[in-house]
């Protein structure tokens, strides 16, 4: 502290002492006006000094910062070193604001920030896609004015955030939003939005599916109790009559058996416990064999031709590669009437093997066609019934093919029969 006076005033002291010599060797006047010059011009320098620094801090920029010496360089020096660290903690501030932005720009959620008026303070990218929200806009826009649907206004009033809340917003139709508020820093909560339209469609499929079993097996089992019932309430059935129960419990058995094998086949290929394995298949052994087995499944009722294109094998799984084109011979043969054409054909298309199965049958109407390997999906469910058909045969074919690479072409037209072809990768043909 001393040290800072004795040096702000060394002016004055050094021009004290000169004006004393000088009062000695000419007068008392004179010395009075120098040493009221020396005041003056360190009043001037000093004013002149507080000027650029008044002038600097209405545009206080560290290239721009005024240039002294003595205790002003120190000051100018001093306000260097703190606007330089200003400058360097602010962008490292912006630096981390980015960083979270990113962050909270990457993640699987909408997140917006409500203030205690549930005013909307801030959200991120994900979150202006679920609410239609754009933050310069509706930047401390009440959020209720954007969602006005009323289970959202009511879970806002109750304030019980325990549960999260399943809705589909506004302008987004086709979507589904688990949201959930989570209050923090004493007035303030965050609103967490998820996209479980995906979710919501899986639990769909899963209820279809049950209902599609239960459906599936209930008309079966109706058909075996009720029969079974007829010969418990009547021994005295004729001969003829009680084999001809026996027949139809028989079918309804083997029809349980189908859709029982079948799903677990479907569950055998969606397994992640079962990976797929692999060997070099014979695939003039399995053309043959599945064309001799269609033969006996159409029993004389159809012209069944194979062509072969080409000769040459396939990298894949025998047994699943046999059921696949198994399933797509048996629809075949099941879709086309008595004296139609049946054609299975192996060859390659742009050097990709392809296996199709071509018909004459009746054809599939175009809006079908994309539902087709739905499970349980039948075009004309009393027709594929009375043909003996799970309706689980495409959804098979399209895993295998999955398991495979492949993918299953479907052409077809009402009236004029229909293409079902498996089209191999390039690099799975083994010549």
């Amino acid at each position: 502290m001393l040290d800072f006076w004795f040096r702000a005033s060394q002016p004055i002291l050094y021009g004290g002492i000169v004006a004393a010599v000088l009062w000695g060797v000419f007068s008392a006047t004179v010395a009075l006006l120098f040493l009221l010059l020396v005041l003056l011009a360190t009043m001037v320098y000093r004013a002149r000094q507080l000027y650029k620094l008044g002038v600097w801090l209405n545009d206080p920029r560290i290239e721009t910062i005024p240039e002294a010496d003595g205790l002003w360089d120190e000051v100018f020096a001093a306000l260097y070193k703190m606007v330089k660290q200003h400058k360097q903690t602010k962008q490292e501030l912006a630096e981390e604001l980015q960083h979270i932005e990113q962050a909270t720009a990457a993640l699987p959620e909408g997140v917006v920030i409500l203030n205690d008026a549930n005013r909307i303070e801030w959200c991120n990218p994900l979150a202006g896609q679920h609410f239609s929200v754009d933050i310069e806009r509706d930047y401390m826009q009440d959020i209720t004015y954007l969602m006005r649907q009323p289970e959202f206004v009511e879970y806002l009033a109750e304030s019980n955030f325990s549960e999260p809340l399943m809705m589909t917003p506004a302008r987004h139709d086709d979507m589904v939003l688990s949201i959930k508020l989570i209050p923090y820093g004493g007035d303030k909560r965050l609103m967490i939005s998820r996209d479980i339209t995906q979710l919501e469609r899986i639990e769909a499929m899963r209820r279809d599916f049950v209902a599609n079993v239960s459906h599936e097996l209930r008309t079966p089992l109706t058909v075996v109790n009720g029969y079974v019932e007829n010969l418990q309430d009547m021994p005295d059935l004729a001969r003829e009559d009680r084999q001809r129960a026996l027949q139809l419990m028989a079918e309804q058995t083997r029809r349980m058996e189908n859709l029982v094998a079948d799903l677990l086949t479907l569950s055998r290929l969606e397994s992640d416990q079962n990976p797929l394995r692999e060997e070099a298949v014979d695939m003039a052994a399995l053309l043959d064999e599945s064309c001799r087995e269609g033969m006996l499944l159409s029993n004389g009722r159809h012209a069944l031709r194979l062509e072969v294109a080409r000769a040459f094998n396939l990298a894949g799984n025998r047994e699943e590669l046999h059921s696949a084109f198994g399933n797509l011979v048996s629809n075949a043969i099941r879709y086309t009437p008595e004296g139609g054409e049946i054609l299975l054909r192996w060859g390659e298309r742009s050097g990709q093997p392809v296996f199709s199965v071509q018909d004459s049958g009746i054809g599939i109407a175009p809006q079908h066609i994309p539902r087709l390997t739905e499970r349980f999906y039948r075009v004309d469910r009393s027709r594929s019934r009375e043909t003996g058909g799970t309706g689980l045969g495409l959804a098979i074919v399209k895993h295998i093919a999955m398991r495979h690479q492949a993918k299953l072409e479907v052409l077809s037209e009402e009236g004029k029969g229909s293409t079902f072809a498996l089209v191999f990768p390039a690099g799975r043909a083994a010549r």
